[in-house]
């Protein structure tokens, strides 16, 4: 029998929900993450140069991915009026939150990634009944 998560919450929003729901979808994107953790790490970053650091993506990809980030404001696109135009992204403090957030997971994995692959050997071992 399947339990309501939510049991001991009954007043949560449901547009709270709804927003968890949906950002955990876009975070485990890769690209999102990606996008996160390269500026993150360089801080503002031309889209050219944040591409470079997206390796494998398609400029298509990081301009929806850049676009959504930033419609739900965790980046900053800035437009230089120069010729040609210079654009620039930056996270936001919600944007550098979010990725502090997620810095948790990885520290998670770098922990228990020799039991990960253990558990994984041990099952993997016993055949699929």
């Amino acid at each position: 029998m399947a339990t309501n998560p939510h049991h001991d919450y009954p007043d949560l929003d449901p547009r709270v929900e709804a927003l968890v729901t949906e950002i955990i979808g876009r975070v485990a994107d890769k690209w999102t993450m990606i996008v996160l953790e390269a500026l993150t790490e360089h801080g503002e970053l031309r889209f050219s140069k944040l591409r470079a650091e997206c390796s494998g993506i398609s400029q298509k990809m990081l301009t929806q991915t850049v676009r959504q980030m930033e419609r739900d404001g965790l980046l900053i696109r800035t437009v230089h009026p120069v010729i040609p135009p210079r654009v620039e992204y930056r996270l936001t403090e919600l944007g550098g939150s979010l990725a502090e957030a997620f810095c948790g997971v990885w520290i998670w994995a770098a922990r228990n990634l020799e039991r990960i692959e253990a558990s994984r050997e041990a099952f993997d071992a016993r055949g699929a009944d």
